[in-house]
């Protein structure tokens, strides 16, 4: 199990880490998610054991974070690290190297990887001639590379598009079916709930919400409505008693606040052409603007998606 217990971390007089406790289990998948700086990869860095927490305690198992749990992890970071002149086998090679796994072994590790994710035909390929989704799925297996038993992610899926993200969520689902536990942060909601077990949201530093997603899901009720259509969106502000939760030009994600469907529905149909109509669990975007808000935080937003 991964613990972190009452951990605070300050750079001079500002706080970016603020008495935060979570734990994960293996074979478990852990979200950590809020706005840009909102003190994810502050974290993430401590329990890597790149930095050192002011105060409290990360444990990896029995074994504090440091050089110890260090060879324990894989860690993805957000700013990519691959050396692009070497073919993808020498990198991956040579990363597992730095694992303290003898290259002969490092290499037979990295070919068996290749094979196992389909990758094989590139282990010549220069690493820059690879697309950015290809040199994003070589680093995950570099992250890998070394069997830990704990793998964190840190935006792993920035910038990358549809279909190399199924992938590597793919190569994720398969990790944790290994029994890995792995920690996901991000500021993209959407990815969390397609993936994750469990989520701990962020404001501020401040942990404000966290345990097994579908729990807190069910937590929050099923009070919002997901609709689809074609017309002018502005009607939706006309309809008394619900909140706009998310609104487009085609879709939005409305909450009824106890207001009865029925009748909403019936506005929306004298107004708009609607082709969607589901009741669904809010969005975690929703439930985490409700619970800073009825916490009493100031919302920090930026980059929250």
């Amino acid at each position: 199990m991964l613990k972190i217990e009452s951990v605070t971390k300050k750079y001079g007089q500002f706080t970016a880490v603020d008495s935060l406790s979570f734990s994960v289990d293996k074979g478990r998948i852990l979200g950590l998610l809020g706005p840009n700086g909102a003190g994810k990869t502050s974290t993430i860095r401590m329990i890597a054991g790149i930095t050192l927490p002011d105060s409290g305690r990360i444990t990896f198992g029995s074994i504090p974070a440091g050089p110890a749990s260090q060879m324990l992890m894989g860690y993805l970071p957000e700013e990519r690290g691959l050396y692009k002149r070497m073919t993808v086998l020498e990198g991956i090679q040579f990363l597992g190297e730095l694992k303290q796994i003898p290259a002969r072994e490092a290499r037979k590790k990295g070919l068996n990887l290749l094979e196992e994710f389909g990758l094989a035909d590139w282990q010549n390929k220069k690493i820059e001639a690879l697309s950015k989704g290809m040199q994003q799925k070589v680093q995950i297996l570099t992250t890998i590379l070394h069997d830990p038993d704990l793998i964190i992610l840190d935006e792993p899926l920035s910038g990358l598009d549809p279909i190399n993200a199924e992938l590597v969520n793919t190569l994720i689902m398969d990790l944790k079916n290994k029994g890995k536990i792995i920690l996901f942060s991000t500021h993209r909601m959407e990815q969390v709930e397609k993936i994750c077990d469990d989520i701990v949201l962020i404001n501020k530093g401040i942990g404000v919400l966290n345990g097994p997603l579908n729990e807190i899901r069910k937590k929050f009720g099923t009070d919002s409505v997901i609709i689809g259509f074609d017309g002018d969106a502005s009607v939706l502000n006309r309809i008394a008693g619900i909140t706009l939760a998310d609104i487009h030009p085609k879709h939005a994600e409305i909450k009824l606040n106890g207001t009865p469907l029925k009748p909403v529905i019936a506005f929306l149909n004298e107004h708009l052409e609607l082709h969607r109509v589901e009741r669904v669990s809010p969005s975690l975007k929703d439930i985490f603007i409700r619970t800073v808000t009825e916490q009493g935080f100031d919302l920090e937003a930026g980059g929250l998606e």
